[in-house]
């Protein structure tokens, strides 16, 4: 009986339904950087709100992209959420808790002072809670629990709960709160779930609308290449899609999207409070004692009348002045609630609101269309998905342009080509990237990846290695060739062309004739002077080659890097110079205008020589003649070595005259290499090449 009364409690608060419909889900759209589109729209009856429910993690991207549609009259009014704080906090809130097995009387016992009416079949009864208890077993009685109510006479009555048939709280302030408590207590047994209840203007029944993006897994696309099932290549696409949303897809419109579009996180569901810097007034300080002078003489004014003094003593301070008032501009009171509102920032803020439009669901289209750099699927039927489950849905089957060949590479690292088939995406539509399953004569022929293919664009599908072919490779390096030399007022540039050939050998060794696709690698400031590629991608050239049965052929790619050297003459050496007058590449002209200039340096190079040879044999008399004075000073001071001083004077004097010669010579080699540098400079400023 007490567990009746309990239930019949709860059931007087919890009886009325929540006043929120469920809206199903119409159209759902995938897109592959992990978001989807979805809309939902239901006809809510009349006096209920739309309820859609979310995952806590979705609630970042709900509120950035919620947008909603009320058809029947009525307007969007707000939208309502369960907020992030956690159930412990918002339990704490209440003036009571219904936390663990608490009996009917404990429950009770929480709402002292509260009235409530109990229902018997004698009739009701209402009073004041004044306590309630519970009285544990005995031999005699059974457990049993009781409430302490204030009639409306002044008497105190004892009454026994499980008499009664039916309790309820008359506060209804009291029967809100506990039914929010018993919501959250609700809510907290999904700790993912968030609910968003969308309120109307309108209190009838209207069709509501909403399309929000939320974070799903990326639709992946996997291919079936055909080789052998008609004269052109048949391409069958297929999508894999997964419903992790936890709830059914049931006939829904889906579409898939191709490309990357911005999408990016944004913390809105997560209350953020802002820093703000502390500021304090000034403390006020105690005054301190003033002493003040006595009175010299009064004060007159300037008729010679005595005048008081301000303040009634001397020296004191003067009075404040009064202070001005404060001008406060006006408000409007608007309502008959007390306060102030700005009444033009409401209106414009009204204007605002009535030109939006929340109207933002897709528009129906054909299969598929391109949406600027993206391109969508849309299935042309309705699509059922349970949750938790994946399906896989074709979404192209069409015959496309292609034709078989050979690929090879170096950087494949073997000698044999790879097959591969060449397909143009002839289909009009964009192919999303995947992976590629190649059949060919009735059975499984390899596997490959493939990038996302615009309509009209080509694409290599190499999917197995053809060992009936073999390649190899030879390099050979040409010398520099001079392909310009330009002189001009002592600048010298040159280009030199460094010729590379690198040779393939490709070997055929099946009865049947093959093409061969080659690529080499586009290096940085090399140009092709050979062959010339039917491709060329970011990376690699292609040269395309065409085999014969059984057959043996070689093919060249000759590439040439331009070398731009700029110089000035005057740090050249001679040797330098000949080697540019005997470079074969030179034409005789510049040959002969730039010998004199050659000359002239390697005249200017045998005086530098013959000048620093001059200056270091003058530097080695200079440091012997300075010996000898030294031991010619040291022999003057000891008795009888006088016959050393006269040979060492002696040769001090040869030396003399011998360096005397030696500055002579190089004051000569200077006067010559002056000229020399005067010939060469005007040569150079005039001479152009």
């Amino acid at each position: 009986m007490l567990r009746q009364s309990l239930a019949l409690m709860l059931a007087s608060i919890l009886g009325a339904p929540l006043p929120a419909a469920e809206l199903p889900v119409r159209k759902v759209v995938l897109y592959k950087h992990g978001i989807g589109f979805f809309e939902r729209s239901g006809r809510v009856p009349a006096g209920e709100a739309a309820r859609l429910d979310f995952k806590a993690a979705e609630m970042n991207d709900v509120l950035k992209s919620l947008t909603i549609e009320e058809r029947g009259g009525g307007k969007v009014v707000g939208v309502r959420y369960d907020s992030s704080e956690p159930v412990d906090r918002k339990l704490g809130q209440f003036p009571f808790t219904l936390g663990g097995p608490l009996p009917l009387a404990a429950i009770l016992d929480q709402f002292k002072g509260s009235r409530m009416e109990l229902r018997f079949p004698a009739g009701p009864l209402e009073g004041t809670i004044v306590s309630a208890r519970t009285i544990t077993a005995s031999e005699r009685q059974p457990e049993r629990q009781e409430v302490i109510l204030l009639l409306d006479s002044g008497d105190l009555r004892t009454i026994d709960l499980s008499a009664a048939s039916a309790i309820r709280l008359v506060d209804p302030k009291l029967q809100a709160q506990l039914q929010e408590y018993l919501a959250v207590m609700s809510q907290s047994r999904n700790r993912e779930k968030r609910g968003v209840i969308i309120d109307s203007s309108e209190a009838g029944a209207r069709d509501v609308i909403a399309n929000y993006v939320i974070p799903t897994p990326s639709w992946k696309s996997s291919y079936r290449l055909v080789l052998d099932s008609g004269p052109e290549p048949l391409l069958e696409g297929w999508a894999i899609v997964d419903n992790t949303t936890g709830e059914d897809w049931n006939n829904i419109s889906l579409a898939l999207v191709s490309g990357l579009p911005v999408s990016f996180v944004t913390r809105l569901y997560e209350p953020r409070y802002v820093g703000r810097p502390e500021a304090e007034l000034p403390e006020d300080r105690a005054q301190r004692p003033i002493l003040h002078a006595g009175v010299v003489e009064e004060a007159k004014d300037l008729e010679g009348r005595e005048k008081a003094v301000v303040g009634g003593i001397a020296g004191a301070p003067a009075a404040m002045p009064a202070p001005q008032s404060m001008v406060i501009a006006p408000l409007r009171a608007v309502g008959s609630v007390g306060g102030f509102r700005d009444v033009r920032k409401e209106m414009a803020a009204t204007a605002e609101m009535d030109r939006l439009d929340f109207a933002s669901s897709l528009a129906q289209t054909a299969a598929g269309r391109e949406l600027g750099d993206l391109f969508e699927y849309r299935m042309d039927h309705a699509v059922t998905i349970r949750k938790n489950e994946s399906a896989l849905l074709p979404f192209l089957q069409q015959r496309i342009n292609g034709r078989r060949l050979l690929i090879f590479s170096e950087s494949y690292g073997s000698q044999h080509p790879l097959t591969a088939v060449e397909i143009t995406n002839s289909s009009g539509k964009t192919l999303d990237g995947g992976a590629v399953t190649v059949l060919d004569s009735g059975a499984y022929a390899g596997e490959s990846l493939m990038e996302t293919v615009k309509a009209g664009d080509k694409r290599l599908i190499s999917y197995a290695v053809d060992l009936g072919t073999r390649v190899t490779t030879a390099f050979d390096s040409q010398s520099n060739l001079l392909s310009e030399f330009r002189f001009r007022r002592g600048i010298l540039t040159t280009r030199t062309a460094l010729k590379e050939v690198k040779t393939f050998t490709i070997r055929n060794v099946d009865a049947r004739a093959k093409t061969l696709i080659v690529e080499t690698p586009v290096r940085p400031d090399y140009k092709l002077t050979g062959a010339k590629p039917v491709e060329t991608t970011a990376n690699t050239y292609r040269f395309e080659v065409k085999l014969g049965a059984g057959a043996t052929e070689k093919f060249p790619v000759t590439e040439q890097r331009i070398i731009e050297q700029t110089v000035a003459v005057s740090s050249l050496t001679p040797d330098v110079l000949f080697s540019y007058v005997r470079n074969r590449d030179l034409d005789e002209a510049a040959r002969k205008k730039l010998e004199p200039l050659a000359a002239l340096k390697q005249q200017m190079a045998s005086t530098d020589a013959d000048l620093q040879a001059v200056e270091k044999q003058i530097q080695d008399l200079v440091e012997d003649q300075s010996r000898l004075r030294q031991n010619i000073s040291s022999l003057n001071q000891v008795s009888g070595q006088q016959q050393r001083v006269q040979e060492y004077a002696q040769r001090l004097g040869a030396q003399e005259i011998e360096l005397a010669g030696l500055r002579d010579r190089k004051a000569e080699l200077e006067k010559r290499k002056r000229a020399l540098e005067r010939q060469i400079g005007n040569m150079m400023e005039t001479l152009e090449i």
